[in-house]
């Protein structure tokens, strides 16, 4: 999940800066742990493409990019989005 997160943000937005951690351990016994991790993230991302959103439409763009990966086990993002 990881991987395809990456994937799809660096496509998507092209960033300056991009952190993916899967911090799903951290929510082991809550809603939407899965053994194995891949289901709760957290995302630093810089790009000239959030230049001028608000903080809620750069992560509701974030959000619209990983549709296929929420529909397929991923439950949960903590965002830190920005222009760089």
């Amino acid at each position: 999940m990881e991987a395809r997160i990456i994937a799809a943000l660096r496509a998507a937005f092209d960033p300056a800066e991009l952190i993916v951690d899967d911090d799903s351990e951290a929510h082991r016994g809550h809603g939407g742990y899965r053994e194995g991790g891949g289901t709760h993230f957290n995302v630093k991302i810089r790009a000239t493409a959030f230049d001028g959103l608000s903080r809620v439409a750069a992560q509701r763009a974030v959000m619209a990019e990983l549709k296929s990966e929420f529909a397929d086990g991923l439950h949960a993002l903590s965002l830190d989005v920005a222009a760089p």
